[in-house]
């Protein structure tokens, strides 16, 4: 029996924000700027090249503010909405121009044969999730978001490449790039980004514990759950600094391992993930090739896909 090929999923918001404010503007005949488009076309072509995936899949945000994170902790990303929406996901804060070219992306990863795959209710990075658990192949995830480092799983071989400084510059992100900079295991990282917060997803995390002071309470005690017993265990090793700071969050504690850890259990269509050889469609790629001026980006992915 054959060994199992790559699986690469891609945080696709992740990878056409970074396209669109990376990007120079480039416009189709209509003038519609579609540097996204352009920018995660090379992106896929260039990262399908290097690391040559037998599957892959766009993950997507079916809601990117799901209302069960919300319920837990309201300000999850509140500063990112423009309009809240009754009985639907709310409205991110995303410039028009980008808005634009979301379409786009999606009718052309589907003329090439590329599966996009999203979860209502839930995020990209929980569909990420969900996928690379027990895939039974090694997986690479292609994100700028840090939370994914939760994944990260030497042994079932599933990495995260980090595009924090650019997808040309990615680094890859192993048990020993967390331990050596992080100074806590990738199952360990949840908790971590729990207690540190992160202003960018609205999340306060513990007032007064930074980095350092979260790393040496999950290297002592192993996880959250074990340093909320020794902060209110009198007689624990806990020093009285950390131990009012933990005690003074319990409220914040408690609900925000929940959604910090990206779900792994989503009921998901795992079929046809094959990152194919030939455009599904070599008619319509060439038709939306030449009407968004797309044939640079889309000549280059049908050739690496090809020689495969």
């Amino acid at each position: 029996m054959s060994e199992p090929g790559r699986l690469m999923l891609l945080d696709t918001a992740s990878m056409y924000f970074r396209a669109f404010f990376g990007v120079p503007e480039y416009s189709a005949p209509d003038g519609t700027n579609v540097n996204a488009v352009r920018g995660l076309l090379g992106y896929v072509a260039r990262l399908t090249e290097e690391y040559q995936p037998t599957d892959l899949v766009c993950c997507w945000d079916n809601d990117w503010r799901p209302q069960w994170r919300v319920d837990l902790i309201p300000s999850y990303k509140a500063h990112r909405v423009v309009e809240e929406v009754a009985a639907a996901p709310d409205v991110e804060e995303v410039p028009d121009p980008l808005e634009a070219q979301l379409p786009i992306i999606l009718e052309t990863l589907s003329a090439f044969g590329i599966r996009v795959i999203g979860a209502d209710g839930y995020e990209a990075d929980d569909v990420i999730g969900t996928l690379a658990t027990g895939a039974g192949q090694p997986v690479d995830v292609v994100t700028g978001d840090r939370d994914l480092f939760q994944l990260v799983d030497d042994e079932s071989d599933v990495r995260v490449l980090y595009i924090g400084k650019g997808v040309g510059r990615h680094e890859r992100v192993t048990e020993d790039w967390i331990s050596d900079k992080y100074g806590v295991t990738a199952a360990q990282y949840a908790d971590f980004a729990a207690m540190r917060g992160d202003a960018s997803d609205g999340l306060p995390g513990v007032a007064g514990v930074g980095e350092k002071t979260a790393a040496t309470l999950l290297q002592r005690f192993g996880d959250l759950d074990a340093i909320i017993t020794a902060a209110q265990d009198p007689d624990s090793e806990m020093g009285p600094g950390p131990r009012g700071k933990i005690k003074a969050s319990l409220d914040y504690l408690s609900v925000a391992p929940a959604v910090c850890a990206v779900a792994r259990d989503i009921a998901l269509d795992r079929s046809h993930l094959t990152l194919p050889r030939v455009p599904a469609d070599p008619d319509r790629v060439l038709a939306l090739a030449e009407r968004w001026g797309l044939e640079s980006p889309s000549e280059r992915l049908v050739s690496v896909l090809s020689s495969r």
